[in-house]
């Protein structure tokens, strides 16, 4: 699997583009910059097969307007949760992210344990809410990689003191994150790639229950 990593955006998100030797590539959380991504996606001539979104923050998805159009939009994928709040009022963030005013036409639910096959690539689905009540991580089995979202940073965790934040929710999510093989490669939404020994190894909230 090709992993490419575009930094978008005020707040430093992490998008992904992920292809899996064939023309259809997978965008997690295209926060901003719509257009860099769509070039991005171009100059290695690749198809956009599917959005997924590791939560409803505005950050993280203020790039889907840019990067949907076209006859047939590709499809999205967030958890119901926090697809609730995402595209209101709610989740503009001062000048830096107005938010989208209506989810997409093509938005698919994701929930717990759920198998996606999308673009040549299977991922798991596994429901981490803390960071928000909706958050999900995908984990790729091969080559065991798992896009950790706001959930999971080198040597930290997402903050719970936003809106539907829960710090002891954040930890029992850490604890099923830890079931996961140790060499598992672990890409944030924000800052550098980890793996799951290391953070296992130095991160405190492992040791310690967030919140």
């Amino acid at each position: 699997m090709i992993i490419e990593t575009l930094v978008v955006g005020a707040y430093e998100v992490n998008c992904y583009l992920l292809n899996g030797g064939e023309r259809a590539a997978l965008a997690i959380d295209p926060g901003h910059e719509a257009e860099r991504i769509r070039a991005q996606l171009h100059s290695r001539g690749w198809d956009l097969a599917a959005v997924l979104l590791t939560h409803g923050h505005a950050d993280h998805l203020c790039g889907l307007g840019g990067l949907l159009g076209g006859a047939r939009p590709p499809p999205v994928y967030l958890h119901a949760q926090d697809a609730r709040w995402a595209f209101s009022e709610r989740n503009r963030i001062a000048l830096d992210y107005e938010g989208l005013a209506a989810p997409p036409a093509t938005l698919q639910p994701v929930t717990d344990g759920q198998t996606l096959e999308l673009g040549g690539l299977t991922c798991r689905v596994i429901a981490t809410p803390g960071h928000s009540p909706g958050g999900v991580c995908y984990y790729f089995p091969e080559p065991s990689a798992l896009f950790s979202g706001d959930t999971l940073f080198q040597g930290t965790v997402g903050r719970t003191d936003l809106p539907g934040g829960d710090g002891r929710m954040l930890a029992a999510s850490l604890r099923q994150l830890a079931r996961l093989p140790d060499a598992t490669r672990v890409y944030p939404g924000h800052g550098p790639a980890t793996t799951l020994a290391e953070e296992k190894r130095s991160n405190f909230f492992f040791r310690t229950p967030a919140g």
